[in-house]
């Protein structure tokens, strides 16, 4: 059996919310409560929350999962900076990573098992879920990658990697909306609960 380990984002200054997104209520949850709560449903076997802005509240928000947490002192310097935090404090020994960001409550477990169910089976390195021809999270990532990791362009992203060894990736299609839906504007959560 592979050991898989998960990367929660939960970092970012929620600039264009004023506020801290991750703690915005859904069905009694703060929005990062609901996110665990998905990959803790999925086949997974350590998951890593990266904080950096909102650090302590946070914290007390989720101190009750059963998930461990690390902090990007350079989580000013955008989300890259909190996956190559989270990568660098993942346990010694895994097989592979899913990169889920704090603001995607709606990523359905199904989908992040089916994920790691195609790169169990596949041989490829780089599974990504895409819906309706985007690609979405989480994104799944071979430990063969853990180095190369900490070397991404300070002006790339995590797919910097599918970029580069594009013929060890494989797309994953699904007819979840929620791998694409993150929450940047107060608008977009009202639009949700309004719903």
């Amino acid at each position: 059996m592979s050991n898989i380990c998960a990367i929660i984002l939960a970092a970012g200054e929620s600039k264009r919310m004023n506020a801290p997104k991750l703690l915005l209520q859904f069905s009694g949850k703060t929005m990062i409560e609901m996110v665990i709560a998905n990959v803790l449903q999925a086949n997974i076997d350590c998951t890593l929350v990266v904080l950096g802005s909102y650090r302590n509240e946070i914290a007390v928000a989720i101190s009750h999962l059963p998930v461990t947490s690390c902090f990007n002192e350079n989580y000013k310097n955008g989300m890259l900076s909190s996956v190559k935090c989270g990568f660098e404090n993942l346990p010694g020994e895994f097989d592979a990573v899913l990169v889920f960001p704090g603001d995607q409550p709606f990523i359905d477990p199904v989908v992040t098992e089916k994920v790691i169910a195609v790169y169990r089976y596949s041989g490829k390195g780089i599974v990504i879920p895409v819906y309706n021809g985007k690609r979405g999270h989480p994104l799944l990532i071979d430990c063969k990658y853990r180095a190369m990791v900490a070397r991404i362009p300070e002006n790339e992203g995590l797919r910097w990697i599918a970029a580069t060894y594009p013929d060890d990736v494989l797309e994953v299609n699904t007819s979840s909306e929620g791998i694409l839906k993150d929450f940047d504007t107060v608008e977009d959560y009202l639009d949700e609960i309004n719903k």
